[in-house]
């Protein structure tokens, strides 16, 4: 049988919400999303999510349920002229239907704060119904405005069961796979390279499937990785690496390795890659790996995130590549992130505990007779802005959280808080 021209994932896109896998805490019975469709009544809402897990295909299913007009425009290709042509044609036909159009915007992310404006107007009247889906936090990159105009849904990457309920879909139902015998012996290597990503799955899948020359198609962890291997232009074609290579080059650095980190970099650049999203892992690995072994690496990164946003590209690559030979080359100690996830797993044994009353505000009369504050010392009127008193719950007395690494900026720090709490934390 001759192979269908149409992309697996293409073939396999879902109509409904009973054939959509995945995100049941959004579309599964009683949840929030399926009730708002079932309801007839939709507004304007953003999908949060990584790549391949059903973003677009949400908005293709939410328009046919709603049997509404549906425009899709990607914020990769289109500028405020195509926002505004679409909403033209809305307020045209706005007086013959009484529902509103939907206009989906992929990679909504990539929009200009001017683009992302050409859009407010209409959202808030109703003119048009915006989805919109985005790899990145949208408080980050959708301007206030528009965000508080819309509901944010998450959307998580797909599970094991989930993956193998795709799995056994496609060779079951597809026109072209169904007509082959799949002998699975293992789907370790399948769902690892797919991570999560239903599209990458079904690429996967067809990749292998098509390097067979009969109608008989063994499926196990050695098979995959060869195919995979020997087809690696074709996997990554349509960027299916990006978080392969955002994991290596933010690996590369932790590392210490300049070299290896800005031929990452440099393969990012090359395919494209967002520049302020490569930004904003320099300021996450900034405090998170370099932390306080180095401080002046998260100044060094807000630089480079704030240039890369003022001037652009191509320039912007000069600034991307002195901040990360900068993070590469600095001492690393990731003591401050541990810190706070310490404690916050903490928290999650102990529970909320009270305040001490003379740590607490006391704005009131009422507070101070019933010992707010009172007790309480003002450190800048001692020796060296510092008199030990109990800053932590009476419950947990003397835990520690943070422990500084072994570098020498902490090596100070350790000196000088030993010296100042005189044993009652344990800074090794």
């Amino acid at each position: 049988m001759e192979q269908p021209n149409t992309p697996l994932p293409e073939r396999l896109r879902p109509k409904t919400l009973d054939d959509y896998i995945g995100q049941q805490h959004l579309v599964g019975p009683n949840a929030i999303l399926r009730k708002m469709l079932e309801s007839g009544k939709v507004s304007s809402f953003i999908l949060w999510g990584p790549p391949g897990v059903g973003k677009t295909t949400l908005a293709h299913i939410v328009a046919n349920m709603l049997q509404r007009q549906f425009h899709a425009l990607s914020a990769i290709n289109s500028g405020v002229k195509d926002v505004r042509e679409v909403i033209d044609d809305a307020k045209k036909n706005r007086f013959f239907s009484a529902a509103s159009p939907i206009l989906f915007i992929d990679e909504i992310h990539r929009f200009t704060k001017a683009q992302q404006d050409s859009l407010l107007g209409a959202v808030e009247q109703g003119v048009v119904t915006l989805i919109g889906a985005t790899t990145e936090n949208p408080s980050f990159e959708v301007i206030t405005p528009l965000l508080s105009r819309c509901q944010v849904y998450v959307l998580k990457s797909l599970e094991v069961e989930d993956l193998n309920e795709l799995l056994q879909r496609a060779i079951t139902t597809d026109i072209y796979l169904k007509t082959l015998k799949f002998n699975i012996e293992e789907t370790e290597a399948l769902f690892r390279f797919s991570g999560g990503d239903a599209r990458k799955l079904l690429n996967v899948l067809e990749i292998v499937a098509n390097s067979f020359s009969g109608h008989e198609i063994t499926i196990n962890n050695k098979i995959v990785t060869e195919r995979l291997q020997e087809n690696i232009a074709i996997y990554d074609k349509n960027g299916e690496q990006h978080y392969d290579i955002i994991s290596a080059f933010i690996k590369s650095m932790r590392g210490s390795d300049p070299n290896g980190a800005v031929y990452w970099l440099a393969r990012m650049i090359a395919g494209g890659e967002d520049p302020v999203f490569i930004a904003r892992r320099l300021l996450i690995l900034a405090a998170e790996d370099v932390g306080l072994a180095n401080p002046n690496a998260l100044l060094m990164a807000q630089a480079c995130f704030n240039g890369v946003r003022s001037i652009g590209m191509p320039e912007g690559r000069i600034l991307l590549s002195q901040c990360t030979v900068y993070l590469a080359t600095s001492p690393k100690s990731n003591a401050s992130y541990m810190a706070v996830e310490n404690a916050t797993a903490f928290i999650q044994q102990t529970g909320d505990l009270p305040v001490p009353l003379h740590l607490r505000n006391a704005p009131t009369k009422l507070m101070k007779d019933l010992g707010y504050h009172q007790g309480y010392k003002y450190a800048h009127d001692y020796t060296d802005n510092f008199t030990e008193q109990e800053f932590l719950p009476e419950k947990i007395s003397g835990t520690t959280f943070y422990k500084p690494g072994n570098n020498p900026k902490e090596a100070e720090i350790k000196t000088r808080m030993e010296k100042f709490w005189k044993g009652k934390y344990k800074w090794d």
